[in-house]
């Protein structure tokens, strides 16, 4: 029988009141270094996955974002270079807003708030794009976070979401399984000092729903026109959701 009290920290069953606080203590701890670490983790591909999340939006310069968990700020900064007007990012992680606040200190158009993707704090119907990069399968109560980005999106609004996913090619998922679990966290100890913090951002990619599950997900709360597109095999993928 499922206990509704519980939810997953990679690998771990723990309480739902306990997972944020978790979670805040891995990315308090590698904070300094999780750009540096997603550059060499992905030999650098996360910047092509970003890109793909922009160009598949095509923001425009009527367009303001709401980046939730959008930790230190790529996406707000990759939406304003390609032509959207605005950009708020949205953290629970103080850290992380402090490190993306000095990374684009020289770019007023992107405004940063610390706050939970559970209660955003803007009023319903704010902005035209919504996004989450990375962020999602850590979140303690998914379903909630996207009823909240539904409210604030404005009505014809769009949403999309980057994530790890999962590889349907066996010989693909073979090699990065051994990359994932052997290689990551090794990378995580020498470069962050927390090995830990990455075993568990590991087993958080294999907990997360599969791509027809996230699409349900969206479906459930509102979105119309759900779609994924798989990048590099299966690694990541794009969903997109639209409030009609």
């Amino acid at each position: 029988m499922v206990n509704e009290n519980n939810v997953d920290f990679g690998n771990k069953t723990v309480k739902k009141t306990d997972k944020q606080k978790l979670v805040n203590k891995v990315f308090n701890s590698v904070a300094q270094k999780y750009d540096l670490m997603n550059d060499i983790t992905s030999i650098g591909i996360h910047r092509s996955w970003k890109n793909d999340l922009i160009n598949w939006m095509a923001p425009q310069c009527t367009q303001n974002l709401a980046d939730i968990a959008g930790g230190t700020g790529d996406i707000a900064q990759k939406f304003i270079k390609a032509g959207g007007n605005t950009a708020h990012v949205f953290d629970i992680n103080k850290e992380m807003i402090q490190i993306g606040k000095q990374k684009f200190k020289n770019l007023n158009k992107i405004a940063w708030t610390t706050a939970s993707a559970e209660n955003i704090p803007v009023s319903d119907n704010s902005f035209e794009r919504a996004t989450i990069s990375f962020g999602l399968r850590n979140i303690t109560d998914r379903n909630k976070s996207l009823q909240e980005i539904y409210r604030i999106l404005k009505p014809g609004g769009r949403f999309i979401c980057l994530e790890f996913s999962h590889i349907e090619n066996d010989f693909l998922k073979k090699f990065y399984d051994l990359w994932s679990f052997k290689i990551m966290p090794l990378m995580g100890q020498k470069i962050t000092g927390d090995k830990e913090a990455y075993t568990y951002l590991v087993e958080s990619i294999r907990k997360f729903p599969t791509q027809a599950e996230v699409s349900q997900m969206l479906s459930v709360v509102g979105f119309s026109r759900v779609k994924y597109r798989n990048l590099s095999n299966g690694i990541v993928t794009l969903h997109s959701g639209w409030k009609i």
